[in-house]
């Protein structure tokens, strides 16, 4: 009886493993395939900018970048905050990385990362965590950014932003 109770638990164990990180891949796949969509008038607009927005109630000429967050989550039917305002996605118990902390988890692919405009006085541009390689560079997948990494971009991109400028990482798989 009880080499059956292990057998059952180390199924378990290997159900929920496999499917986190089959979770994990679809969001990840999810946002990646949207690499390269672009604003229709560079005003916040277009077919796909706007599926992103309405993903979170926010109408055309918003700013998207949570939005896009919040989008790709959902298509992979994860359980997240839904919202297009980018401190929304860093409530404390999602928080595994602060540039505040001294002990951090490192951040991983689907996570979500903050960047802090002083300007602002708050997070107020967001996007995932692709790849948290050793070194100084983190690779990002984006919206509303631009080649320059602007918060006010428009599209979809892959980047390498120093890890230095990112202030805060959550994790919602």
């Amino acid at each position: 009886m009880a080499k059956i109770k292990i057998i059952l638990l180390n199924l378990f164990l290997i159900v929920c493993v496999v499917g986190f990180a089959g979770q994990n891949r679809s969001v990840s796949d999810i946002y990646r395939s949207q690499i390269g969509v672009r604003e229709l008038t560079g005003h916040n607009d277009g077919k796909q900018v706007e599926a992103y927005l309405a993903s979170c109630h926010l109408s055309k000429g918003n700013p998207w970048c949570a939005a896009f967050v919040t989008w790709s989550y959902k298509q992979a039917g994860v359980k997240t905050v839904v919202s297009g305002y980018a401190p929304n996605w860093f409530p404390k118990q999602n928080v595994v990385y602060s540039r505040k902390l001294k002990k951090n988890t490192t951040p991983g692919t689907c996570d979500v990362f903050g960047i802090w405009f002083a300007n602002k006085k708050r997070i107020a541009h967001v996007g995932f965590i692709d790849e948290w390689p050793a070194g100084s560079f983190a690779v990002t997948v984006e919206g509303n950014t631009n080649e320059a990494g602007s918060r006010e971009g428009d599209g979809v991109y892959r980047k390498r932003r120093l890890k230095s400028q990112i202030y805060k990482v959550s994790r919602w798989i």
